[in-house]
């Protein structure tokens, strides 16, 4: 048994301001993808894997079954034939593997279950966002319900609120054309948890709290603006201006070996760098209007492409 693949999630625009009810912009990212299986042959992943998907099973069993309603027999069943989730998506990289997880759980086991259809419907999608933040809080203490929505959907979400989130459609890729948006490995993982926590007790500090209201959320409303209306040159100026911000304030949240290799970003404006996610390690995002320069400057790190500006 293999069940359907469900891939990884990029944040492009929104880390933290959502948490403040900002906007927010998150597309699927299908290099990575995962999908439950049962094993032809035990090895150390498949064991291991198992065995964090019993103990996420456990937790499930404590949700409200008005909330969701699992079809246990089934789980349980294939449980006992060693269950596990093989997947490609990197833990602790901000690209979604949780949010896959639970995604392909809900998929294959809900009894009740919206459809992908369904949710498509704004009701349906708060809905199934409110299943899926429960369901994916077993994870990181705390979750919105957005990395799973996007897994499930397959579809870039276009996140107004708390509240208020569609899918949308992002500006026809011009792969023949020298802008891309790119991943860069910091090459550690990172605790989500422990980021977010950080933030908050920055939100103490009223400094802070008003650089974020009156500076990070407007920045980012317009990055996501000219992103999707495909003004590449706005964008790009203010893509410099929320790269600077980044750095001044989330400084904690960038691998320390890579402040100068984004501040070379910002002196250089060949590429500009802001956070994949929380932050910590893991990815972070790179935008550049020239790829082959950007790849010049950022030699011996790999740059992945994600989207064609």
């Amino acid at each position: 048994m293999r069940g359907h693949f469900f891939f990884a999630k990029i944040l492009l625009f929104g880390e933290y301001s959502i948490i403040k009810d900002g906007r927010g912009l998150s597309i699927p990212y299908n290099f990575f993808k995962g999908s439950l299986h049962l094993p032809e042959e035990e090895n150390d992943f498949t064991r291991t894997s198992h065995k964090n998907l019993y103990n996420y099973t456990q937790y499930l069993k404590g949700i409200p079954t008005d909330l969701v309603l699992l079809n246990w027999e089934a789980l349980e069943t294939d449980l006992d034939r060693k269950l596990y989730f093989d997947s490609s998506i990197p833990q602790g990289y901000g690209v979604g593997s949780s949010g896959a997880l639970v995604a392909a759980i809900y998929d294959r086991y809900a009894v009740h279950k919206i459809s992908k259809e369904e949710a498509l419907a704004p009701q349906k999608l708060a809905e199934i966002k409110r299943v899926f933040a429960t369901m994916e809080s077993f994870f990181h203490g705390q979750s919105s319900g957005l990395d799973p929505l996007n897994s499930y959907l397959s579809l870039p979400l276009m996140i107004h609120s708390k509240d208020k989130i569609e899918t949308t459609r992002l500006p026809q890729q011009n792969s023949q054309g020298k802008g891309v948006v790119f991943l860069l490995d910091s090459g550690c993982s990172a605790e989500t948890a422990q980021m977010v926590s950080l933030f908050m007790e920055n939100m103490e500090n009223e400094g802070f709290s008003k650089m974020m209201r009156e500076e990070f959320v407007q920045m980012t409303d317009r990055c996501i603006e000219n992103f999707l209306n495909g003004n590449v040159k706005s964008f790009f100026v203010d893509m410099k201006s929320l790269s600077n911000l980044v750095l001044k304030y989330f400084s904690p949240m960038i691998p320390a070996e890579f402040h100068s290799l984004w501040k070379k970003g910002l002196e250089t404006n060949i590429y500009y760098l802001k956070l994949c996610g929380s932050g910590g390690g893991g990815y972070m995002l790179g935008f550049t209007k020239d790829f082959e320069a950007a790849l010049k400057a950022l030699d011996g790190h790999r740059p992945r492409v994600v989207h064609y500006l």
